[in-house]
């Protein structure tokens, strides 16, 4: 999981004129989104760029396309794996979780110039 240096920004609460908020967690991290977001947009917003990798060299990944034809944001969603993020709407108590896909001789291998998934 990576998160961007310089984000700030981040679902508002009451307190500071924002709206309601959806509450989840992320490999049991707590985080908060806006009504209405899909998972994907909620990482994005909470300055998480990739959360997962790929089988073959390892590299990480996120929202790409954010319309659900790339497959790159996969995410597990209350247990079920392999969840388009940009295409799931966040449901108040969700939990998502990552999981690294193994990286070693085996899946390491060198890329061949196709489209890497």
């Amino acid at each position: 999981m990576t998160r961007h240096p310089k984000t700030q920004a981040g679902p508002r609460t009451a307190e500071d004129g924002g709206t309601s908020v959806v509450h989840l967690t992320l490999n049991g991290q707590e985080l908060l989104a806006h009504p209405g977001q899909t998972v994907g947009a909620a990482l994005i917003d909470a300055g998480i760029q990739s959360w997962r990798t790929t089988r073959k060299n390892g590299r990480p990944r996120g929202l790409f396309c954010g319309i659900g034809i790339c497959y790159d944001c996969l995410i597990t969603v209350d247990g079920a794996p392999n969840q388009r993020a940009c295409l799931v709407p966040v449901r108040e108590g969700m939990q998502l979780s990552t999981t690294a896909a193994p990286v070693g001789p085996a899946t390491d291998a060198p890329n061949d110039g196709g489209t890497e998934r």
